[in-house]
């Protein structure tokens, strides 16, 4: 997903919640508060955006957990400052420097791991860690060329699966028709290792695949 459409989703559920204080209720017993059903639909959409941004472990994440946690004004005014805040974050660019960073070390760590693996002769966790290594930089070639990663599905944000990356990638012009062949490989030999179906393949492939992706990353850029 391109950073302009993150922010109008974003926009859009910050919509829902001045929308929901725009209808709020007087109380003469306690807090001012809104309707139940603008509640669940603010903070629904809210969560669903920010575990796709950035995970379901990220501050964000658990901060607006913590603060929209019911009804009340102050809880929907506390969601709008967190979602402006991460809005500020997407737009400056500071998540994709960010994610590049993280990324980029993460890879050679789990490369480095892999390795390991497959020179003592554990093949299976091999091509598990390679083939997430593979899929997780499918991602961030999406999100430096400005292909989607995500589809919408109503107010949900759905991952596409690697194998759609692939082919957007391809279709895109990131590289050709020969790297995409390799890549629906190495994710078949990856889904094959993930479902226990260990004697589809050998070592010796493991050890291709390895090579394949390692040039694959350091050189599509």
């Amino acid at each position: 997903m391109q950073i302009k459409d993150l922010l109008i989703r974003i926009d859009f559920v910050i919509s829902k919640g001045t929308t929901a204080l725009a209808h709020k209720k007087y109380s003469d017993m306690g807090s001012d508060y809104v309707e139940t059903g603008q509640y669940a639909g603010f903070r629904s959409s809210s969560m669903s955006v920010i575990s796709s941004i950035f995970g379901e472990s990220h501050t964000y994440f658990k901060e607006f957990d913590r603060q929209v946690n019911n009804s009340y004004v102050y809880n929907i005014e506390a969601g709008i400052n967190i979602l402006q805040s991460l809005r500020h974050e997407v737009e400056q660019g500071w998540l994709t420097t960010f994610k590049k960073l993280v990324t980029a070390e993460v890879f050679s760590d789990f490369l480095e791991m892999s390795k390991y693996f497959l020179d003592e002769s554990y093949k299976d966790p091999a091509a598990v860690m390679i083939g997430s290594v593979l899929e997780e930089n499918l991602r961030q070639l999406c999100n430096n060329h400005s292909v989607d990663t995500f589809i919408i599905k109503g107010s949900d944000t759905v991952n596409k699966k690697a194998d759609q990356l692939n082919v957007d990638l391809a279709k895109a012009g990131v590289y050709g028709v020969l790297e995409q062949k390799s890549v629906t490989a190495w994710l078949d030999l990856r889904n094959r290792a993930a479902h226990g179906k260990y004697n589809d393949y050998t070592i010796e492939q493991v050890k291709l695949m390895y090579q394949g992706v390692f040039d694959f990353i350091t050189r599509i850029q």
